[in-house]
């Protein structure tokens, strides 16, 4: 474990020997066998479950409330999920697959093997500290690779506990954590990683891409953006607002694949708040005094959200309360949800991830409208489709891009070890979880095995008639 690093004068040096710790037991070691990449799975597995309760604690101190089930929910499950499908599956993705080849080059063979590429550097965000932590690691560790965590300094409690952890569980040559802030993090950007992954906003994203291009690194960007929620007519409100509002107000709204604003027909605006706020009261009947309802994870996100909020009040835009009572408590940052109408276009709310509880409404006269919005915006991270007709919605997916989509619910394409999940365009590139995050930490070597017996020599020069002949009969095929 590297210690924690306020700024120490040092701190530059510091990481640089660490990296060149767990660079050269790579070197030492370069492919590891399965049974030992099932140990250091093992071995994260068992720091998870061993501490669940407390690095549940350590979250909810860190944003001064939330619930140690939603953490469990939404952070631990999926962690230990996405590990296990890695020790079900991690034998048979390092196996080398076999490649055809060209009907010219037989009787050679051609295979595509697997190769852990060195050393993993990995930048976890604060809203989902564990998750994002734990999801790309386990994927560096299953393709046999080192790894540097560098956690988020918006979460110390965890970050410091989840350190202490790994540190009893890992060799400081086999996974170090990084804490510090972002002068820290600037400096781990910039060492020279065979794959770099980072989530968080896409500002501080383009600042990691940047340094990395420096070493020639290739980066996985996790981004953001706005995702879109599209109810089509005819689809039943009150289905929709049920699982939009679940999926916006888990954490507070603090998550990266949050249905951003919904898209909604405009004759069914009014419907649509009630839908909303009888949904909001069913999940958390007490309202902003929910023990399962989160705060906003510090003052500075809290104000920002606040003066989202007064923006839009100030520019006529129509705000509808989802809580009854008390809507906002300066003291823990306690933010309660809404839903913004008529929001001008041109307002903040309407152009920047929102990252809260805060939900606009865009009204939509037909849905090629809807649709022409959805193209018109970058693209964002997840896309939710609320439709039964099942070929309109094979032609949205087809005509639309995401990062990722949920088909009548929301968040649920990111639980699926099964799917890569990643984002594209604004939105950010490269993906993970099960298979393809494997495969994102591995090099693909492709190789060809030449037989004793070739006809390639047909082509070698000097050049002639027989040559001519050879390259019109392989034009024709």
């Amino acid at each position: 474990m590297l210690p924690q690093m306020d700024r120490a004068p040092d701190f530059a040096a510091s990481l640089q020997q660490t990296f060149r710790v767990l660079r050269a037991a790579f070197d030492a070691a370069p492919y590891p066998d399965w049974a030992q990449r099932r140990n250091r799975l093992r071995r994260l597995q068992a720091l998870l479950r061993q501490h669940a309760a407390e690095f549940a604690e350590a979250i909810d101190a860190d944003f001064g409330g939330r619930p140690p089930p939603e953490t469990g929910l939404l952070e631990l499950l999926p962690s230990l999920s996405g590990i296990a499908d890695a020790l079900r599956h991690g034998k048979g993705w390092m196996r080398p697959r076999t490649a055809a080849v060209s009907p010219w080059f037989f009787p050679a063979r051609a295979r595509v093997l697997p190769q852990p590429l060195g050393v993993v550097g990995i930048i976890a965000p604060w809203n989902y500290p564990l998750v994002l932590a734990v999801a790309p690691l386990t994927a560096a560790l299953a393709a046999g690779n080192r790894a540097m965590v560098k956690l988020s300094e918006f979460t110390p409690t965890f970050s410091a506990v989840f350190a202490q952890r790994a540190a009893q569980t890992f060799a400081a040559d086999e996974v170090a954590v990084v804490q510090g802030d972002a002068e820290i993090g600037a400096a781990f950007s910039a060492l020279p990683f065979d794959h770099l992954l980072f989530t968080g906003s896409s500002g501080v994203g383009k600042r990691v891409m940047a340094a990395a291009a420096a070493n020639l690194t290739p980066v996985t960007l996790e981004l953001g953006g706005k995702s879109p929620a599209v109810i089509t007519p005819g689809y039943d409100l009150a289905h929709a607002a049920q699982r939009i509002v679940y999926g916006k107000l888990l954490n507070a709204g603090q998550t990266c694949i949050a249905p951003d604003h919904v898209l909604l027909p405009r004759a069914q605006q009014q419907d649509w708040v009630a839908a909303c706020r009888a949904a909001a009261h069913k999940l958390y009947p007490d309202g902003l005094r929910s023990p399962d309802y989160t705060s906003i994870i510090d003052h500075r996100q809290y104000s920002r959200l606040l003066g989202l909020l007064g923006e839009a009040r100030a520019a006529g835009a129509q705000v509808h309360a989802l809580f009854d009572g008390v809507q906002a408590d300066d003291l823990r940052h306690r933010l309660a949800p809404a839903l913004v109408c008529d929001a001008p276009a041109t307002l903040q709310l309407m152009n920047e991830e929102i990252f809260g509880p805060l939900l606009p409404v865009v009204a939509y006269d037909d849905l090629a409208q809807a649709l022409a919005h959805v193209r018109s915006q970058p693209r964002a991270l997840a896309l939710y489709w609320f439709d039964h007709d099942r070929e309109r919605t094979a032609d949205a997916l087809l005509h639309t891009h995401a990062g990722g989509v949920t088909v009548n619910d929301t968040l649920l394409h990111f639980a699926q070890d099964s799917l890569p999940f990643g984002g594209v365009g604004a939105s950010g590139m490269g993906s993970y979880h099960g298979r393809w995050g494997f495969d994102t930490f591995s090099k693909l070597k492709p190789v060809m095995f030449q037989a004793r017996f070739s006809g390639v020599g047909l082509a070698a020069p000097p050049y002639g008639p027989r040559t001519r002949w050879l390259m019109k009969l392989m034009g024709r095929l």
